[in-house]
């Protein structure tokens, strides 16, 4: 894709335009890339252009603080994906910006449905990836049917979004662009300071840039001061790997307050694009 363009992501009637493209630079794409390559042990051109590549946010912290059932998610704009969903997480305390959501590509988890208006809860079993497990792109227009809105109090505790997913284009590159929370340019890299465990640290001394070595020493750290790189390995969540979806990095904080991880999407997780 030729610099100073936009693309758009299709799945349905959602679309997404992500304009990042314009501004990111040749030379600052080629270190990212470099070091994405790094951070996942293969080029970037040996894993699928088609795919769909998500990367989600989440963590402790998400639940304790209320972050994963904030009303933004729920905002019609945000559902459609006309909007982000913007929240001061705050999860690095760096001076980092807010962090911005996509609604209509997150899934979200519905708990007790037993009260819900008669209809809804099957409409859901209808469009779910499995179990309560809802994209919002689908979500958004049951909610308009049923007259559902889920800000309501009375809705309080039977929804949160289990896999927030942080704004991307859908490519590989821009899931680890997003997921190791770097922007347009070197003047987004944060004044992270971790040292990388000790495999870490000698992978990283092909990146030249001081910052940026530094930015990525943070997500390799032995999660004391810092994040684990803990590679493919999700964990004990494995709800979208059970539906195809396969894990490629994952970031987990040292007490499960923050974790990033990245996934290439299944069909069945994905949502559907056009021919």
């Amino acid at each position: 894709m030729d610099s100073g363009t936009s693309t758009k992501i299709h799945t349905g009637s959602y679309c997404l335009r992500v304009n990042h493209e314009s501004t990111l630079s040749d030379d600052w794409r080629r270190q990212l890339s470099q070091a994405f390559e790094i951070m996942l042990g293969s080029p970037l051109a040996t894993h699928s252009p088609d795919a769909d590549y998500a990367a989600y946010a989440g963590g402790n912290v998400f639940d304790e603080f209320g972050y994963d059932s904030d009303p933004a998610w729920v905002r019609p704009e945000a559902l459609r994906g006309a909007e982000p969903v913007v929240l001061d997480c705050g999860l690095f305390d760096q001076g980092e910006p807010p962090s911005r959501f996509d609604a209509a590509l997150s899934i979200f988890e519905f708990g007790d449905l037993d009260e819900a208006p008669s209809g809804f809860a099957a409409d859901l079993a209808e469009v779910a990836i499995a179990g309560g497990l809802v994209r919002g792109a689908e979500l958004a227009p049951l909610l308009e049917r049923h007259g559902v809105d889920l800000a309501d109090p009375v809705w309080a505790g039977r929804w949160y979004v289990a896999y927030p997913r942080l704004v991307s284009d859908g490519t590989l590159f821009d899931a680890m662009r997003a997921a190791l929370t770097l922007g347009d340019g070197p003047e987004s890299v944060l004044p992270l300071e971790a040292d990388a465990n000790e495999e870490w640290a000698a992978a990283l001394e092909a990146v030249a840039d001081p910052g940026l070595r530094a930015h990525l020493s943070y997500f390799c750290t032995d999660g004391s001061a810092g994040l684990m790189h803990l590679g493919a390995n999700q964990g004990s969540d494995e709800s979208l790997v059970a539906q195809g979806s396969s894990v490629l990095a994952t970031w987990l904080e040292g007490q499960s307050q923050v974790e990033f991880t990245v996934f290439r999407l299944s069909d069945k997780v994905a949502l559907p694009r056009p021919a």
